[in-house]
């Protein structure tokens, strides 16, 4: 399947269970990928039959700095939802969510998650 990807959106947020996530913030790393047929904008040279990823990209950050919540989990899912709502052309999206200094002692680069989903009919 083509898919278009957003690597590296770089936000500074608040989101986590302890109370110094939500205090001091920390930086987060999105990437993004939506499945979707490009046969069209490929053959036309036609914005409207693609998805406009620069559009894509202030969503999404949009949705990375809002409103703070618990999990990582739960953000990725609210940026892959309101991509679905935004654009009919995307059938599904791959969100990893990437939390550079997470409160875990230890030596390790950082922690991700990754959720798949598909466009429900």
């Amino acid at each position: 399947m083509d898919n278009i990807r957003i690597n590296g959106i770089k936000t500074y947020a608040y989101h986590g269970v302890l109370e110094a996530e939500r205090v001091l913030g920390q930086f987060f790393i999105t990437d993004v990928v939506m499945y979707l047929d490009l046969s069209d904008a490929s053959r036309t040279d036609n914005l409207t039959e693609t998805v406009h990823y620069g559009e894509a990209y202030h969503m999404i950050e949009k949705i990375i700095k809002g409103e703070p919540v618990d999990l990582i989990e739960h953000l990725a899912e609210k940026v892959s939802m309101a991509l679905f709502d935004q654009y009919d052309k995307i059938v599904g999206t791959e969100v990893t969510i990437t939390k550079i200094n997470p409160p875990i002692e230890g030596n390790y680069d950082n922690v991700s998650i990754t959720l798949n989903r598909k466009r429900e009919d």
